[in-house]
Protein backbone atom coordinates (compact mmCIF):
# COMPACT_ATOMS: atom_id res chain seq x y z
CA UNK A 1 0.00 0.00 0.00
CA UNK A 2 2.80 2.40 0.92
CA UNK A 3 4.59 1.72 -2.37
CA UNK A 4 1.34 2.15 -4.33
CA UNK A 5 0.86 5.62 -2.81
CA UNK A 6 4.54 6.37 -3.46
CA UNK A 7 4.05 5.42 -7.12
CA UNK A 8 1.06 7.77 -7.48
CA UNK A 9 2.98 10.62 -5.81
CA UNK A 10 5.94 9.97 -8.11
CA UNK A 11 3.65 9.95 -11.15
CA UNK A 12 2.50 13.46 -10.27
CA UNK A 13 6.08 14.53 -9.48
CA UNK A 14 7.21 13.44 -12.94
CA UNK A 15 4.31 15.29 -14.57
CA UNK A 16 5.05 18.43 -12.56
CA UNK A 17 8.76 18.25 -13.35
CA UNK A 18 8.01 18.07 -17.06
CA UNK A 19 5.66 21.04 -17.01
CA UNK A 20 7.23 23.32 -14.41
CA UNK A 21 9.62 21.68 -11.94
CA UNK A 22 9.47 21.16 -8.20
CA UNK A 23 8.78 17.43 -8.34
CA UNK A 24 11.37 16.71 -5.66
CA UNK A 25 9.17 18.50 -3.14
CA UNK A 26 6.58 15.78 -3.75
CA UNK A 27 8.94 12.79 -3.73
CA UNK A 28 10.99 13.95 -0.74
CA UNK A 29 8.11 14.11 1.79
CA UNK A 30 6.58 10.98 0.24
CA UNK A 31 9.79 9.02 0.91
CA UNK A 32 9.97 10.41 4.43
CA UNK A 33 6.38 9.29 5.05
CA UNK A 34 7.34 5.67 4.38
CA UNK A 35 10.00 5.81 7.09
CA UNK A 36 13.18 7.36 5.68
CA UNK A 37 15.15 10.07 7.44
CA UNK A 38 15.51 13.36 5.58
CA UNK A 39 19.05 12.69 4.33
CA UNK A 40 18.27 9.23 2.96
CA UNK A 41 15.04 10.52 1.39
CA UNK A 42 16.87 13.40 -0.31
CA UNK A 43 19.59 11.15 -1.74
CA UNK A 44 17.08 8.48 -2.82
CA UNK A 45 14.85 11.12 -4.43
CA UNK A 46 17.75 12.60 -6.40
CA UNK A 47 18.84 9.21 -7.75
CA UNK A 48 15.27 8.09 -8.47
CA UNK A 49 14.28 11.20 -10.42
CA UNK A 50 17.37 11.20 -12.64
CA UNK A 51 16.16 8.56 -15.16
CA UNK A 52 12.89 10.49 -15.52
CA UNK A 53 14.86 13.66 -16.22
CA UNK A 54 16.73 11.86 -18.99
CA UNK A 55 13.45 10.54 -20.41
CA UNK A 56 11.85 14.00 -20.28
CA UNK A 57 14.85 15.60 -21.93
CA UNK A 58 14.80 13.00 -24.70
CA UNK A 59 11.03 13.21 -25.29
CA UNK A 60 11.22 16.98 -25.80
CA UNK A 61 14.49 17.05 -27.74
CA UNK A 62 12.94 18.56 -30.89
CA UNK A 63 11.84 21.62 -28.86
CA UNK A 64 15.22 22.21 -27.21
CA UNK A 65 16.85 25.54 -28.10
CA UNK A 66 19.54 27.98 -27.06
CA UNK A 67 18.66 31.35 -25.55
CA UNK A 68 19.79 34.99 -25.71
CA UNK A 69 22.25 34.17 -28.48
CA UNK A 70 23.75 31.24 -26.55
CA UNK A 71 23.87 27.89 -28.35
CA UNK A 72 22.28 24.94 -26.56
CA UNK A 73 25.73 23.30 -26.46
CA UNK A 74 27.00 26.28 -24.45
CA UNK A 75 24.14 25.88 -21.97
CA UNK A 76 25.01 22.19 -21.63
CA UNK A 77 28.67 22.99 -20.87
CA UNK A 78 27.67 25.61 -18.30
CA UNK A 79 25.27 23.11 -16.71
CA UNK A 80 27.88 20.35 -16.52
CA UNK A 81 30.50 22.60 -14.93
CA UNK A 82 28.03 24.24 -12.56
CA UNK A 83 26.47 20.91 -11.54
CA UNK A 84 29.88 19.41 -10.79
CA UNK A 85 30.89 22.46 -8.74
CA UNK A 86 27.62 22.27 -6.81
CA UNK A 87 28.18 18.58 -6.05
CA UNK A 88 31.66 19.35 -4.68
CA UNK A 89 30.22 22.14 -2.52
CA UNK A 90 27.67 19.68 -1.18
CA UNK A 91 30.48 17.51 0.15
CA UNK A 92 32.30 20.32 1.97
CA UNK A 93 29.53 22.61 3.28
CA UNK A 94 26.34 22.03 5.29
CA UNK A 95 23.10 21.94 3.31
CA UNK A 96 21.16 24.02 5.85
CA UNK A 97 22.33 27.33 4.34
CA UNK A 98 20.98 26.59 0.87
CA UNK A 99 17.88 24.93 2.29
CA UNK A 100 16.94 28.21 4.01
CA UNK A 101 17.23 30.01 0.66
CA UNK A 102 14.93 27.66 -1.25
CA UNK A 103 11.58 29.36 -0.46
CA UNK A 104 12.99 32.76 -1.43
CA UNK A 105 14.49 31.41 -4.66
CA UNK A 106 11.22 29.75 -5.68
CA UNK A 107 9.27 32.90 -4.77
CA UNK A 108 11.63 35.02 -6.86
CA UNK A 109 11.49 32.61 -9.80
CA UNK A 110 7.69 32.49 -9.71
CA UNK A 111 7.45 36.29 -9.63
CA UNK A 112 9.88 36.66 -12.55
CA UNK A 113 8.02 34.03 -14.56
CA UNK A 114 4.66 35.69 -13.85
CA UNK A 115 6.02 39.06 -14.96
CA UNK A 116 7.53 37.53 -18.07
CA UNK A 117 4.26 35.76 -18.90
CA UNK A 118 1.69 38.46 -18.34
CA UNK A 119 3.43 41.72 -17.45
CA UNK A 120 5.69 42.57 -20.37
CA UNK A 121 4.60 44.05 -23.69
CA UNK A 122 5.33 42.88 -27.19
CA UNK A 123 6.71 39.65 -28.63
CA UNK A 124 10.31 38.62 -28.63
CA UNK A 125 11.36 41.02 -25.86
CA UNK A 126 14.43 39.82 -23.97
CA UNK A 127 15.00 40.88 -20.39
CA UNK A 128 18.30 38.96 -20.21
CA UNK A 129 21.22 39.47 -22.58
CA UNK A 130 23.85 36.92 -23.53
CA UNK A 131 26.13 37.44 -20.53
CA UNK A 132 23.30 37.60 -17.99
CA UNK A 133 21.69 34.46 -19.43
CA UNK A 134 25.01 32.57 -19.21
CA UNK A 135 25.58 33.73 -15.62
CA UNK A 136 22.03 32.78 -14.66
CA UNK A 137 22.34 29.27 -16.10
CA UNK A 138 25.72 28.72 -14.44
CA UNK A 139 24.42 29.93 -11.06
CA UNK A 140 21.30 27.78 -11.30
CA UNK A 141 23.49 24.79 -12.23
CA UNK A 142 25.69 25.24 -9.17
CA UNK A 143 22.58 25.39 -7.02
CA UNK A 144 21.11 22.40 -8.87
CA UNK A 145 24.15 20.23 -8.20
CA UNK A 146 24.15 21.26 -4.55
CA UNK A 147 20.48 21.03 -3.58
CA UNK A 148 18.24 21.19 -6.63
CA UNK A 149 14.87 22.17 -5.17
CA UNK A 150 13.07 24.60 -7.45
CA UNK A 151 15.61 24.51 -10.29
CA UNK A 152 12.80 23.98 -12.78
CA UNK A 153 11.16 27.26 -11.80
CA UNK A 154 14.49 29.10 -11.82
CA UNK A 155 15.39 27.81 -15.27
CA UNK A 156 11.95 28.56 -16.66
CA UNK A 157 12.22 32.09 -15.29
CA UNK A 158 15.70 32.59 -16.78
CA UNK A 159 14.97 30.97 -20.15
CA UNK A 160 11.70 32.83 -20.72
CA UNK A 161 13.32 36.10 -19.61
CA UNK A 162 16.00 35.38 -22.22
CA UNK A 163 13.34 35.21 -24.92
CA UNK A 164 12.40 31.52 -25.27
CA UNK A 165 8.77 30.54 -25.84
CA UNK A 166 7.25 28.49 -23.03
CA UNK A 167 7.27 25.17 -24.91
CA UNK A 168 10.93 25.56 -25.89
CA UNK A 169 11.83 26.77 -22.39
CA UNK A 170 10.10 23.77 -20.80
CA UNK A 171 11.86 21.25 -23.05
CA UNK A 172 15.24 22.98 -22.66
CA UNK A 173 14.80 23.11 -18.89
CA UNK A 174 14.14 19.35 -18.80
CA UNK A 175 17.27 18.56 -20.82
CA UNK A 176 19.51 20.88 -18.78
CA UNK A 177 18.14 19.56 -15.47
CA UNK A 178 19.31 16.06 -16.45
CA UNK A 179 22.72 17.43 -17.41
CA UNK A 180 23.33 19.36 -14.19
CA UNK A 181 22.14 16.52 -11.94
CA UNK A 182 24.41 13.94 -13.57
CA UNK A 183 27.36 14.84 -11.31
CA UNK A 184 25.34 14.60 -8.11
CA UNK A 185 23.86 11.26 -9.12
CA UNK A 186 27.33 9.88 -9.95
CA UNK A 187 28.28 10.62 -6.33
CA UNK A 188 25.02 9.51 -4.68
CA UNK A 189 24.60 6.25 -6.58
CA UNK A 190 27.43 4.68 -4.53
CA UNK A 191 26.01 5.91 -1.23
CA UNK A 192 24.57 3.37 1.25
CA UNK A 193 21.83 5.94 1.92
CA UNK A 194 20.04 5.03 -1.33
CA UNK A 195 16.98 2.87 -0.61
CA UNK A 196 16.81 0.96 -3.86
CA UNK A 197 13.29 -0.61 -3.70
CA UNK A 198 11.73 2.80 -2.99
CA UNK A 199 14.01 4.39 -5.60
CA UNK A 200 12.79 1.91 -8.22
CA UNK A 201 9.11 2.63 -7.50
CA UNK A 202 9.74 6.39 -7.47
CA UNK A 203 11.72 6.25 -10.68
CA UNK A 204 9.05 4.24 -12.53
CA UNK A 205 6.28 6.65 -11.54
CA UNK A 206 8.34 9.72 -12.36
CA UNK A 207 9.34 8.39 -15.80
CA UNK A 208 5.72 7.72 -16.77
CA UNK A 209 4.58 11.08 -15.44
CA UNK A 210 7.46 12.84 -17.16
CA UNK A 211 6.65 11.29 -20.54
CA UNK A 212 3.01 12.35 -20.18
CA UNK A 213 4.12 15.85 -19.25
CA UNK A 214 6.50 15.97 -22.21
CA UNK A 215 3.62 15.19 -24.57
CA UNK A 216 1.44 17.81 -22.90
CA UNK A 217 4.09 20.46 -23.60
CA UNK A 218 3.28 20.09 -27.30
CA UNK A 219 -0.50 20.30 -26.94
CA UNK A 220 -1.53 22.42 -23.97
CA UNK A 221 -2.66 26.01 -24.51
CA UNK A 222 0.32 28.31 -23.87
CA UNK A 223 -1.50 30.85 -21.69
CA UNK A 224 -3.10 28.04 -19.70
CA UNK A 225 0.31 26.44 -19.19
CA UNK A 226 1.79 29.73 -17.99
CA UNK A 227 -1.08 30.20 -15.52
CA UNK A 228 -0.70 26.59 -14.30
CA UNK A 229 3.03 27.04 -13.73
CA UNK A 230 2.43 30.24 -11.75
CA UNK A 231 -0.23 28.49 -9.64
CA UNK A 232 2.16 25.62 -8.91
CA UNK A 233 4.89 28.12 -8.06
CA UNK A 234 2.69 30.00 -5.58
CA UNK A 235 1.54 26.74 -3.97
CA UNK A 236 5.09 25.43 -3.73
CA UNK A 237 6.35 28.71 -2.25
CA UNK A 238 3.68 28.68 0.47
CA UNK A 239 4.44 25.03 1.28
CA UNK A 240 8.20 25.71 1.50
CA UNK A 241 7.76 28.68 3.81
CA UNK A 242 5.44 26.62 6.03
CA UNK A 243 8.02 23.82 6.15
CA UNK A 244 10.70 26.31 7.15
Amino acid sequence: MAFALLFLASLWAGLQNALAGGGSFITLPSLMLIGMDARAANITSTVALFPAQIAMGWSGRTLVAGSAGLAFRTLVILSLIGGALGAVLLLVTPSSFFARLVPWLVLFATAVFAWGSFGRKGDGHRALGRGAAAAAQFGISVYGGYFGGGIGFLMLAALTAAGLAIRNAGATKNALAAVMNASAVAIFVLSPEVRWPAAAVTSAGAIIGGLIGGLMLRRINERLLRALIILIGVTLTVALFRRG
